[in-house]
């Protein structure tokens, strides 16, 4: 991939600059921003009980928060210690006690009325639990009888009866690993994870335009590049570390360019907890925000190249890289021809900005000898999630922005570990090192696996749940359901409808630390709840990959272990076992040792991982730069310049665009009731001044968002955003995105809408005449599957 090794920490500037700081009042006293030191105090009271152990936790062990990979408090980009407060936040998860047996055997309509938050402060689950189709309690289960059971469902029914779903929450890639090759033993290709719904697109894309599904670069060249450009990511919310990263960047002259239909405050300043200046000042860290429209990104890339090609017609090589272009792309007059077609007016409607804003940027950019290009869900969650990122590459290749220092393309990740679950195989699409598509792939798995896998195709986890519906004697009807932590009723589009499919299951599983919402739900004839290890409790620790592709080896750290929870890898080894006799033996491992002697045999990139023993261990796969030189891992070696057409968004008067945000929360777990940088609370809905007047509405009116799909109550609260879009808290929104609009080349839900916004009492005063029935012209103006 690349020769380049990583080299290291590096220091950051002992001297002050208050040219970057936010206000001149201490700790910014006064201003809304996150509390660090008062949810640090937080973090040590909830801890109380176990403080020790949630100490070596945090100094011993790889944080299970973000992908950025933190082992104990270092990285490998700065030196220094590192903590944020989404580390602080999770750490509860691991130092909690078990639940009591008045709450593990409560009546079922109880538990039902608390949220989830609430469900998991109740603690961690000690051991199997069943709940039978009737029963309005769940009652004890032993491991065998537990596992018994469910081998025996799987036994009685078509293997395409069966899907595995492993979640972002903490897991290892051992876990991912066991769990993909157990899953084939079993006879399935159904199986998927939280990084596929929330990055597929990244994959897709960059696999067809460079060859590589990963970031090609490091945290390391943020600091020193030219241009750092965050593309619908939040960074400074989901990553807080990287804050620090932004901050060295800053100090070596780099400009931080956002691009967000929200002028994020996290991104504007931050308040950086580990480095004094900014802990007591803050940091600017965005030198500009370009607020498109929701949807219009690639609109707004267009409207960048075309700038760049008419510079080039005044004069050659003035904002394109020809010597870069020439000897490592194929399709440049294509992508030209293509662009130069367009019309401004097209570009500037769909993107929401002005021809001005997109040249002033393409004019920067252009005149960057280096650049790294971040994005995040803002750019994957739409149902043209991949044309969105081959539009980013399409402008790192034109600018030769790849394979060498201080540039890069870089999907970041918002969860630990979540990097190596789709390198591990735990996705319909993918094997260890390879894609379930190839043939050579196919045939090298089955030489180290030893076992044929199932020659089907293997389905995403939406359509998984869907299958659930449909009639009987149907081979792909979903008849037993296992995962591995995941919460589909706050995740989910749709909730009341993944409900529905959740509960016509036979038989599902939940593997998890702690109760949640979905394991609640009914089933057809039983729920099986199964008590898991944390990553720090798994005997012979464990591994995980972060976003720039360090592989960490995370120890097991001594202390409490809570009652009968099980490493997660063994688990699914002995279920595979049960289930298929001895070719489900083959997927059984005595040691996480022996796991990662497998990995470093089955997926060739991970060759090194076998090495890692010892707390602090790590490697990085692929070196610091992929793609190094330009010299992409494609058929000719060249990277592949796309030209991509222009989503027809369907806006229409009178409707606005929605999308979600995230708050003071990890993935769907809420940790406050209100968000850290605005103050809003979740059921405040963001939109800007302009709209309001608009609709006449005052900041804090009670609002209604509608759609053929459901309907949302909620509060104005007046924001920097885009005219014509809004931006609501999720899970809580869910309901307003349709189920089953899947991103036709990566499967990933969309979780944008077309949606009208009306004063409360206006909607309910007229909801009887004006909305009773649907008109097909109504219909029509909403974005089709």
């Amino acid at each position: 991939m690349g020769n380049t090794k990583h080299t290291g920490r590096i220091k950051l500037p002992k001297s002050w600059d208050s040219r970057l700081w936010v206000s001149k009042r201490p700790f910014g006293l006064g201003l809304v921003k996150p509390h660090h030191i008062r949810d640090t105090f937080k973090t040590v009271w909830d801890n109380r009980n176990n403080l020790p152990y949630a100490y070596r936790i945090l100094t011993q062990g790889v944080c299970d928060g973000c992908a950025l990979g933190v082992s104990g408090l270092y990285d490998q980009t700065l030196e220094g210690p590192h903590v944020c407060t989404t580390r602080l936040n999770v750490l509860r998860l691991n130092t909690m006690p078990a639940m009591k047996e008045r709450w593990l055997h409560a009546d079922i309509g109880e538990l039902r009325q608390l949220s989830s938050a609430e469900l998991r402060q109740l603690g961690r689950l000690p051991y199997p639990l069943i709940r039978r189709r009737g029963e309005t309690r769940f009652s004890r289960l032993s491991w065998d009888e537990a596992l018994s059971r469910i081998a025996d469902k799987a036994q009685a029914i078509d293997p395409k009866g069966i899907a595995f779903y492993l979640t972002g929450r903490g897991i290892t890639n051992e876990t991912y690993y066991a769990a993909a090759k157990a899953a084939r033993a079993i006879g399935t290709n159904h199986i998927d994870n939280a990084s596929r719904i929330c990055h597929s697109p990244s994959k897709t894309a960059m696999k067809r335009s460079i060859g590589v599904g990963a970031s090609t670069c490091s945290y390391k060249d943020w600091i020193g590049t030219d241009v750092l450009l965050f593309w619908g990511s939040v960074a400074a919310n989901n990553q807080p570390v990287s804050t620090k990263y932004m901050y060295a960047a800053k100090r070596k002259g780099t400009k931080i360019i956002v691009i967000n239909p929200y002028r994020e405050p996290a991104m504007d300043g931050y308040w950086i907890p580990s480095i004094a200046e900014s802990a007591l000042f803050g940091t600017k860290l965005a030198d500009d925000f370009y607020q498109v429209s929701i949807g219009g990104d690639i609109a707004f890339m267009h409207g960048i190249m075309k700038c760049w090609f008419e510079m080039e017609a005044s004069a050659s090589g003035s904002a394109i890289d020809h010597e870069f272009v020439g000897r490592h792309t194929n399709g440049y007059e294509a992508l030209r021809t293509h662009v130069e077609a367009l019309a401004w007016a097209d570009i500037e409607r769909s993107s929401g900005l002005a021809r001005s804003r997109m040249e002033e940027l393409a004019r920067l950019l252009a005149g960057a000898r280096s650049g790294v290009f971040v994005w995040s869900m803002g750019l994957t969650q739409h149902r043209f999630g991949t044309d969105n990122i081959s539009q980013v590459a399409n402008l790192a290749l034109l600018r030769g922005f790849l394979g060498r220092e201080h540039c890069g393309l870089m999907p970041i990740r918002g969860h630990s570990g979540v990097q190596g679950s789709g390198e591990m195989g735990a996705d319909p699409f993918s094997l260890p090192g390879g894609e379930m598509s190839a043939a050579e792939d196919r045939a090298r798995i089955e030489a180290v696996w030893k076992f044929p896998l199932p020659e089907w195709q293997g389905d995403i986890v939406g359509v998984s749940l869907e299958n659930a519906l449909l009639p009987e004697g149907h081979e792909s009807k979903l008849r037993l359901f296992y995962t591995s932590g995941g919460n589909f009723l706050e995740t989910m589009p749709d909730p009341q409808h993944v409900q529905a499919c959740l509960e016509s299951v036979e038989l599902r599983v939940h593997q998890d630390i702690v109760l949640n919402s979905s394991a609640l739900a009914d089933a057809a004839e039983e729920v099986i709840v199964l008590p898991a290890m944390t990553r720090y409790e798994q005997p012979g620790g464990g591994t995980s990959t972060s976003t720039e592709r360090m592989v960490y080896f995370s120890p097991e750290i001594e202390g409490p272990r809570i009652g009968e929870a099980r490493a997660e890898w063994d688990i699914f080894g002995e279920l595979a076992e049960r289930i298929n006799g001895d070719r489900g033996a083959l997927a059984r491992f005595r040691s996480a040792e022996d796991i990662r002697r497998e990995i470093a045999v089955a997926a060739p990139n991970y060759d090194g991982i076998q090495r890692l023993h010892n707390r602090g261990d790590v490697f990085q796969w692929g070196n610091a730069w992929l793609c190094e030189g330009g010299h992409c891992p494609t058929l000719d070696g060249k990277g592949q310049l796309l030209p991509i057409p222009i989503p027809d968004l369907q806006r229409s008067e009178g409707r606005m665009y929605a999308t979600t945000r995230r708050g003071k929360q990890f993935n769907s777990m809420i940790y406050g009731e209100h968000d850290s940088f605005n103050a809003a609370a979740r059921h405040d809905v963001l939109i800007s001044s302009e709209d309001a007047d608009r609709l006449d509405l005052q900041n804090g009116d009670d609002i209604v968002v509608h759609n053929r799909h459901g309907l949302f109550h909620g509060r104005a609260k007046l924001a920097p955003v885009a005219s014509g879009n809004i931006e609501l808290y999720w899970p809580e929104s869910n309901m307003l995105f349709k189920r089953g609009v899947y991103e036709p080349h990566a499967g990933i839900p969309e979780y944008n809408a077309s949606v009208q916004v009306e004063r409360a009492d206006r909607y309910h005063a007229h909801k009887d005449t004006r909305y009773a029935e649907k008109t097909v012209a109504e219909l029509d103006m909403e974005p089709p599957a």
